[in-house]
């Protein structure tokens, strides 16, 4: 969820277009997309990052809400596809027995996880340049 978090408030920044950036852009960009979830999501911001916080986070609604903040539409649609990969692949490891509770999700996880692994290298990769293998 923290990585989320970062990554929200970097495409709110359009990191992707330029790398150079203050620590007070960086702040900005944080208050801003703080504003946002409490306005939309009734969400408020956390020091530390606790289950709650992390779960609501975790949502397609967030990710809606985030992109309100994001003028690219090609950046909106890479951020979905990455938040619903992330909630396909989680029951899976979320599972004490997968292969009984989620079969068919068991099955799409190899491909889900390579098309989450190129998304990161490919869309994201201001970010995750060489980190993904």
């Amino acid at each position: 969820a923290a990585e989320f978090y970062k990554l929200f408030q970097l495409e709110i920044g359009e990191v992707y277009n330029n790398c150079s950036i203050t620590k007070e852009e960086r702040k900005r960009w944080q208050w801003a997309l703080d504003k946002h979830l409490r306005k939309k999501m009734k969400l408020k911001p956390m020091t530390r990052m606790n289950g709650n916080f992390a779960r609501k986070l975790m949502s397609r609604e967030t990710v809606d809400a985030v992109c309100e903040l994001i003028k690219c539409e090609e950046r909106h649609e890479a951020l979905r596809e990455l938040m619903d990969l992330y909630l396909k692949m989680k029951p899976v490891w979320r599972s004490s027995c997968p292969t009984k509770e989620c079969p068919e999700l068991v099955c799409q996880y190899s491909f889900n996880s390579q098309r989450f692994a190129e998304l990161l290298s490919t869309k994201f990769s201001y970010r995750y340049e060489g980190k993904i293998t």
